[in-house]
């Protein structure tokens, strides 16, 4: 028996209104939660064209080969910017004049794997052993109007397709807690003489790895408590009869980060000779969701954990394409973007996009537009910070590139250790000097 999905109706509709208009195909990515027992799907969204992109396929051939497998791969990474704790991409819709023959299935096994890895290599967190890990592939023939659902093991290489059902459902969107928090980073990355003629990014990924282990082994406050992680997230609440309306719960989630000390564990210190810094510190505005099923206390923990490391990841990630983008001048202090909060219509989630301090809203909208297919009015947005809130310092002693080029970086010469080793002892060398100057005076001395 494969995985079941429970859908909201207007997926349904919005993927049955999708009109091919003459081309060959249309694709885009299924938004949602997975479960245990089961995943639920609440957004779907078409991967927009690309502008270069205008071929006349008068005839509905359904001929996969022109499927761009870079373009979908990098809208699911913008998409995934965009999504708060507990939201994740769960697969891809096509949408065909024809049946899917199986050189077509073969090229749709290849995007749903490409596009997992993609969004995998920009994690500071690592899947568990628990997690689902099958991913759909949804397909829909626009002339018969038959629906193929089928499901990949994205973690197994050598996975062939399972088949999955696929069950609409009214009101799948409004069933969810929220979880909310504000977390005060302050991530200091000293720059040995090695690492600081690397790229500002690429010292800046490298001190998000250490602090990312500080998040995950944090303790998490649910309303002031500390749960155990197999309890209800719901115990304790109180429940009309017949109230269905569990959008009304909203936790407030304080994280206490520990120093990784205890009786039975060593720790050494470590001297290091720095060239520079990086520092990155602010307060960061943290959801997440989830559903209102069953929720276990360490479900809503790790929703929360990874939309901490993911928001920080983003943002830090954004400023980067920034400056490479548009050429910025070095500088010691650059601007993170802030967080901006946007209403799913019809839904209970809230989804998000990053704003620099000299974008307009109306940007903001166009973008959700472009990326997610979907209108929203400008007054929606919630701006949950403000301008400055989060900031990357840099304070380094040589000249080092913004971002990573993916060029080698040059050796340090040689000298420069054995420099730096004289600079260091400096001190003891010319106490041995004046040691041996007043041995060869007294000696002298007493010669005479």
């Amino acid at each position: 028996m494969g995985r079941t999905y429970i859908v909201e109706e207007s997926v349904g509709q919005y993927i049955s209104s999708i009109s091919l208009q003459g081309k060959s195909f249309v694709s885009g990515l299924l938004i949602g939660q997975c479960s245990s027992q089961k995943d639920y799907v609440i957004l779907a969204t078409r991967t927009p064209p690309k502008e270069e992109q205008n071929e006349n396929l008068k005839h509905p051939k359904a001929k996969l080969d022109t499927l761009d497998e870079e373009w979908v791969t990098e809208h699911a990474s913008q998409v995934s910017r965009m999504l708060p704790g507990g939201l994740v991409v769960l697969g891809i819709f096509i949408i065909t004049a024809l049946e899917l023959a199986d050189d077509f299935q073969t090229v749709l096994r290849r995007l749903i794997f490409s596009v997992e890895k993609s969004m995998n290599r920009k994690r500071l967190w690592t899947v568990t052993e628990e997690e689902v890990s099958e991913r759909v592939i949804l397909h829909l023939c626009s002339s018969t109007k038959k629906l193929s659902c089928r499901t990949y093991d994205v973690h197994d290489p050598k996975s062939s397709a399972r088949p999955a059902d696929w069950k609409y459902q009214n009101r799948v969107s409004t069933s969810w807690l929220s979880l909310e928090c504000t977390v005060h980073v302050n991530i200091h990355i000293p720059l040995s003489a090695t690492s600081v003629s690397y790229s500002l990014e690429k010292n800046t990924k490298s001190g998000l790895v250490c602090w990312a282990k500080q998040i995950e082994n944090g303790v998490y406050l649910i309303n002031g408590q500390v749960k155990d992680e197999d309890c209800d997230l719901l115990e304790g609440q109180k429940k009309s009869r017949g109230n269905t309306q569990a959008t009304a719960h909203s936790f407030d989630v304080r994280v206490l980060t520990q120093l990784p000390l205890s009786s039975d564990h060593r720790s050494t210190a470590t001297v290091q000779i720095c060239s520079g810094s990086v520092n990155l510190r602010g307060d960061v505005k943290c959801r997440a969701f989830i559903h209102s099923s069953r929720p276990k206390v360490k479900d809503a923990v790790q929703a929360v954990k990874r939309d901490i490391l993911n928001t920080v990841a983003d943002r830090c990630e954004i400023l980067f394409e920034d400056l490479l983008l548009n050429e910025t001048p070095e500088k010691k202090n650059y601007e993170l973007p802030h967080r901006v909060f946007i209403p799913l219509p019809g839904s209970a989630i809230r989804l998000c996009d990053y704003k620099f301090g000299d974008e307009s809203a109306e940007e903001i909208r166009d973008h959700f537009s472009e990326m997610l297919d979907h209108e929203i009015q400008v007054e929606d947005l919630e701006i949950a910070e403000e301008v400055n809130t989060a900031c990357v310092t840099s304070s380094v002693r040589s000249e080092a590139p913004l971002t990573d080029t993916g060029e080698e970086q040059p050796q340090q010469p040689n000298e420069t250790p054995i420099a730096s080793k004289i600079q260091q002892n400096i001190g003891a060398i010319a106490a041995i000097a004046v040691a041996v100057l007043a041995a060869g005076i007294s000696f002298h001395y007493f010669s005479d």
